[in-house]
């Protein structure tokens, strides 16, 4: 067995990871970040296939106060371009330009739903208040990537004057943590209207960070070349800083007590602090806690049990559809950021009660009946559609586009359909349905021009990065959640039982996003490199 010894490593290469490497590389630590796939990046990924560009993850990001900051911090060069966002239902489609497209969102659901228009009336105001919310929230830099102690003029301009408003907003956000469906049916009596407006968030997502989706339509950017190109630049900024990064290795133990790994080509690697920056259940399975001390080792195992007994959220099922049609026909219909509902009708019990009588007694179904499930479930389900193209045309060959047409998606169906036998069968019946759905509504040009399409289910997703139950952002929403769920306290989310081990990523914090792996990413770096300093001084 060979050996290699480093200050810190980092286990995960997405977001997160890459945000600790990259800070701590800059601090001049020696440090190594594994990541098991041959690209970084994790949920924030493009690739190329037959000439059309497209994104694994995220269809966009949000700058949340965060991820600019940080790159310039870095002093990473990332051109970007505004990813506006377009909203239809059935034929009205509104295009997303500023705040007051707020009133054309209600003038739409009126149209839809004109017995609902005081009902609508309240959601809209709770919305406003929100983006009033979210204005202090993301109102300034991060001051967790600005130099205080150099940077007075932002301490005495910008961080005093608002952190009085932002504890302020901190305990209204607090206030509006119950699941947004619970905070629909109390001010929404149509259930149509209150699956329209919530349908497209994860089961149990906090009625704040729902209803804040309207800020961050407007937040929304996207990098020339693809969200892979975020990635890129914080690998190439590693590399300058003198870190490592080693890919296509994957961790398969941990000995806690004497700060060891060990990787599936029998390497080890010794370390004074690990982040572990990947899935949380993976690290706790396969961390070996003799030689510790019985009080760590019980906390540890307590946490463990904890993690273990809790599951992701919802997955994504996603299809990528290479049609031969111009970008322009396109354009005229929607911008490149779509969320679109065929019919006024809602999901209704489709995709919870019937899903869960579907799951709990899979046995007694057959095939014909699951696929009439699906046919409900494709026909009145959201869609967020992603073209790339419309964003950055050099993403796709001449007169031709690329779409990523994608739903929330339960892993527990594909994975009882792959126990039974038929996945195969079972992905390209839901390609077929969500096809027909898309070409006999919003784009008619799909049923004829589509000359090529591939899926990715939420066991891709779970086989690919890794992800328990093909999980896009962490767990499951629920009232007790395993990890730290208040901003306050977010400081706290990066720590384990174990002091020489620190997390980061979607797993530690919830709700996760893009800004909060970063963020993480960047609390993780500072307790190593706080830590390291208490060391030195001792």
């Amino acid at each position: 067995m060979s050996e290699n010894r480093y200050n810190t490593i980092i286990v995960g290469g997405g977001m997160a990871g890459l945000t600790s490497a990259a800070y701590l590389s800059r601090a001049g630590q020696k440090v190594l970040l594994i990541e098991k796939n041959a690209e970084c990046g994790g949920l924030v990924n493009s690739f190329t296939r037959d000439g059309f560009q497209f994104d694994a993850g995220v269809r966009a990001l949000e700058d949340a106060g965060i991820i600019f900051t940080m790159l310039k911090d870095l002093n990473i060069q990332l051109e970007v371009v505004n990813s506006p966002v377009s909203l239809g239902i059935e034929n009205e489609i509104l295009h997303i330009e500023n705040r007051e497209s707020l009133i054309k969102y209600r003038e739409l659901l009126v149209k839809f739903y004109p017995e609902s228009q005081g009902d609508i009336d309240k959601v809209l105001r709770n919305i406003r208040k929100i983006m009033k919310h979210m204005d202090v929230l993301y109102g300034i830099e991060n001051p967790m990537f600005i130099d205080i102690k150099r940077d007075r003029e932002f301490v005495f301009k910008k961080l005093l004057p608002w952190l009085p408003k932002f504890i302020f907003t901190v305990g209204k956000i607090n206030r509006m943590n119950m699941p947004v469906e619970e905070y629909l049916q109390n001010i929404v009596k149509n259930p149509s209207l209150r699956d329209i407006i919530s349908q497209h968030f994860f089961k149990n997502t906090p009625a704040f960070f729902a209803l804040s989706y309207f800020s961050l339509y407007l937040d929304y950017f996207y990098p020339k070349g693809g969200v892979g190109k975020l990635p890129e630049a914080l690998k190439t900024k590693i590399s300058e800083y003198g870190g490592e990064i080693k890919t296509e290795t994957k961790i398969i133990e941990v000995t806690a007590d004497k700060c060891l790994l060990r990787d599936d080509k029998n390497i080890t690697y010794r370390y004074d602090n690990l982040i572990w920056a990947a899935d949380l259940k993976t690290l706790y399975n396969i961390t070996a806690t003799e030689g510790l001390l019985p009080r760590t080792r019980t906390n540890f195992e307590e946490t463990k049990t904890r993690f273990l007994k809790n599951r992701g959220g919802d997955s994504v099922y996603s299809l990528f559809l290479e049609v031969d049609e111009p970008l322009e026909s396109f354009r005229k219909i929607a911008h490149g950021h779509f969320f679109y509902t065929p019919y006024r009708t809602g999901l209704g019990g489709t995709h919870r009660e019937e899903l869960n009588h579907l799951l709990s007694n899979f046995k007694k179904y057959n095939k014909e009946q699951i696929l009439s499930w699906l046919d409900k479930f494709t026909k009145l389900n959201t869609y967020e559609i992603s073209i790339p193209g419309l964003k950055d045309a050099a993403l796709t060959p001449p007169g031709k586009t690329g779409l990523i047409i994608s739903i929330l998606a339960e892993y527990d169906l594909f994975n009882e359909i792959q126990k039974a036998g038929w996945l195969d069968e079972f992905v390209a019946e839901l390609e077929n349905r969500v096809l027909n759905v898309l070409s006999n509504t919003v784009y008619p040009m799909l049923k004829d021009k589509t000359i090529a399409r591939f899926s990715f289910t939420p066991l891709s997703i779970e086989n690919r990065v890794g992800s328990s139950e093909g999980a896009i952002t962490g767990w499951s929403f629920q009232k007790s959640m395993p990890v730290i769920n208040k901003l306050q306290n977010a400081d706290r989310s990066v720590q384990t039982p174990v002091p020489s081990i620190f997390q980061a990523g979607q797993w530690v914090y919830s709700p996760a996003g893009v800004p909060m792996a970063i963020l993480t990413g960047k609390l993780a770096a500072d307790k190593v490199l706080k830590q390291a300093g208490k060391t030195k001084s001792s």
